[in-house]
């Protein structure tokens, strides 16, 4: 089994500034649209938030990558591609293993800028695209499917939902630190995180300083308990209400 550290959403450099915690639950801001879109931040509801945190660069009108995708029945669509595609493939992602999506956030109640886990994907079916897109997929207006964003583009599915609250067991970074210096857990080791193989950002304490770029960080856990228990934790947290 594998875990999939996803990172998404506005940023400094997609969108510009962290996404919002508002009224207590995090409201992940989908990047803007690279082409492929017929949905704006508007028929999100994200329109004020994405205006505020870009500094007045997007607004309601303007289409995002709506990617990943939650629909009705606590499912979840996200699609990749190119490099990235290509590192899922190689880590030997498929179905069973579980997406966590990561992103950063902040303004309102929680106003330091931090990495946290907003919501989970966990894959029940694989949609490779060059082979033809699901109707499904493209009535639902998913970008992957309204355009070929790379040879390799696919779109997973399965079980999944946002997280309701924005509670400090979601939170990834350490209380005053970076956003990028998180707090791991017990089970997490040098060797067991893909693009995180240098000792120096092993840190004393129980730390790990991420990488600043990258999109899919892959955990192979195999079946090793302790992970799977630390996993079903954090997806009873993202459930609960």
């Amino acid at each position: 089994m594998r875990i999939i550290f996803s990172r998404k959403g506005f940023d400094s450099a997609a969108g510009g500034g962290p996404s919002p915690v508002v009224g207590g639950r995090p409201l992940s801001l989908p990047i803007p649209s690279g082409g492929y879109s017929r949905t704006s931040y508007g028929d999100l509801g994200l329109g004020e938030h994405a205006s505020r945190a870009s500094r007045g660069k997007m607004g309601a009108d303007d289409l995002c990558h709506h990617d990943p995708m939650f629909v009705a029945g606590d499912k979840c669509h996200f699609g990749q591609c190119s490099a990235a595609q290509t590192h899922l493939q190689r880590q030997g992602v498929g179905i069973g293993d579980v997406f966590l999506f990561f992103g950063l956030f902040g303004e309102e109640e929680i106003g330091e800028p931090h990495h946290r886990i907003f919501g989970y994907l966990e894959i029940a079916e694989i949609a490779e695209l060059a082979a033809g897109v699901p109707p499904a997929l493209a009535q639902l207006g998913h970008p992957h499917a309204l355009g070929m964003h790379g040879k390799n583009d696919c779109i997973y599915s399965g079980p999944g939902i946002l997280a309701r609250r924005a509670s400090d067991a979601l939170r990834l970074t350490v209380e005053g630190g970076p956003p990028s210096m998180w707090k791991r857990p017990d089970w997490l080791k040098r060797g067991g995180l893909t693009y995180h193989d240098r000792a120096d950002r092993w840190i004393r304490g129980g730390k790990l300083r991420s990488v600043a770029r990258g999109q899919e960080f892959v955990a192979d856990i195999g079946r090793r308990k302790a992970p799977r228990q630390w996993l079903a934790r954090v997806l009873d947290e993202i459930r609960a209400s």
